[in-house]
């Protein structure tokens, strides 16, 4: 099992215009499904921000783009998306190893998750590299190894929705992401 990188998925003036969407959206506490929706901060320290509709739109049609190339190269038969979302991680946020597919009445949509997609939308630093965070590694615990992907402004991350992952420790800066599922075909 294994993992899709896109370098250049979005270019810099279009991460910087999302996050700028984002600076003006409705914020939420981002939330876990776990017995139903909730939030738990133990869990997960993010926030849920909600862009104006034009923002929303445009990336929507973005991320269809990624549709056939993340499958074909998943080897996976996908069908519709989920719809984005709009994450922001403070500093000191983080989300702790889960998985994005699951079977729980309050979110029906997980169990047919089939693909996670994540578009970061600025740098993090590690080991010294520049910057506009630290930490917020993308870790994935794949069957044969762990592999930590260090956020790049653009970069597109797909793999299996059943794939362990979590979001480690932002230890200064605010890392900003879109994220989205493609489904299994039914």
């Amino acid at each position: 099992m294994g993992f899709y990188r896109q370098p250049g998925f979005l270019t810099p003036a279009e991460c910087l215009a999302v996050r700028w969407a984002m600076d003006r959206g409705v914020v939420e506490q981002a939330e876990v499904l776990a017995a139903g929706i909730q939030g738990d901060t133990g869990v997960r320290l993010a926030t849920l921000v909600e862009p104006d509709p034009d923002v929303v739109r445009d990336v929507e049609a973005r991320l269809e783009t990624c549709r056939e190339p993340v499958a074909a190269a998943l080897g996976m038969a996908v069908a519709d998306r989920e719809g984005p979302g709009f994450i922001r991680y403070p500093a000191g946020g983080f989300y702790r190893a889960h998985r994005d597919r699951g079977d729980d009445s309050a979110w029906e949509g997980a169990a047919r998750r089939a693909v996670a997609l994540v578009v970061f939308l600025n740098d993090g630093r590690d080991g010294g590299s520049a910057g506009e965070f630290d930490g917020g590694v993308l870790r994935l615990f794949l069957s044969d190894a762990r592999v930590d992907i260090v956020p790049a402004a653009g970069l597109l991350v797909a793999f299996p929705a059943e794939v362990l992952h979590e979001v480690t420790d932002v230890r200064g800066g605010t890392r900003d992401t879109i994220v989205d599922w493609l489904y299994a075909v039914s």
